[in-house]
């Protein structure tokens, strides 16, 4: 499915883009023809959502695509507890730079009810993946911290099969402290799991994950690996084991 030249470390494959240009529309390939695949299959896509600055260009482009947008079924990978409106939820952003221009059904986008606090919204989320299968794509991106998600260093990031597939967070190292996170187990449950990386600021966490260090990212095991998007100049500016 993927069209880049693979490098394989361990369970890893390594997908280099030489600029900006090259990472969005290599990320937006990869999207369009794993939807493409799961309709083909199977009349849907299920589509897990990454928050942060980087996919922000990605959810843009995704706008101004010709895709079967009736099938597509989309969830978040973690959300802050903030209140609905708010610029800094991960839910709003994708809205507004994508999904309010595009004909999903608004019944097909499930936001994380932040607004609710985490013990209640990581519930109400949880009820609302049970008895959903595998998703199509999980799309993840990594923290300077190595986090991911909001899989946070030093708490409890669900690897577990008995792990809740959603997990209530109370004190996020960066604002705000309270948030809900799909869990490492549940965000394994997919069938292709994509990373996207860019900026200076992740050079430290991709090299310890490269040389094998047990940053959030690495709890993230689905069956058939990973796939990490990345910068050439980072990558090549890390050093694996």
């Amino acid at each position: 499915m993927m069209k880049q030249t693979d490098i394989a470390i361990k369970s890893c494959r390594w997908h280099l883009a030489p600029d900006e240009d090259a990472f969005r529309r290599q990320a937006v390939d990869i999207v369009l023809v794993t939807a493409d695949a799961s309709i083909r299959e199977r009349g849907q896509f299920h589509l897990v959502l990454a928050g942060g600055n980087t996919p922000c260009s990605i959810y843009k482009e995704l706008r101004s695509v010709r895709a079967e947008w009736p099938a597509w079924h989309l969830y978040f990978g973690d959300e802050r507890c903030v209140s609905e409106d708010d610029p800094e939820r991960n839910s709003r952003l994708a809205i507004d730079a994508w999904l309010s221009h595009v004909p999903i059904p608004p019944g097909q986008i499930h936001v994380i009810q932040g607004e609710l606090g985490a013990r209640q919204a990581a519930a109400s989320y949880a009820a609302l993946l049970r008895g959903l299968g595998d998703f199509d794509l999980v799309l993840l991106g990594l923290g300077e911290d190595g986090h991911t998600a909001s899989l946070f260093p030093g708490d409890d990031w669900g690897m577990s099969a008995e792990s809740a597939d959603a997990l209530p967070v109370f004190d996020a190292p960066k604002p705000p402290p309270e948030r809900v996170t799909l869990s490492a187990a549940r965000l394994s449950r997919a069938g292709t799991v994509l990373f996207l990386i860019s900026g200076e600021s992740k050079r430290k966490a991709l090299a310890d994950w490269r040389s094998g260090g047990a940053i959030p990212a690495s709890a993230i095991c689905p069956p058939g690996g990973i796939d990490v998007l990345v910068s050439t100049e980072l990558f090549d500016s890390t050093v694996a084991n």
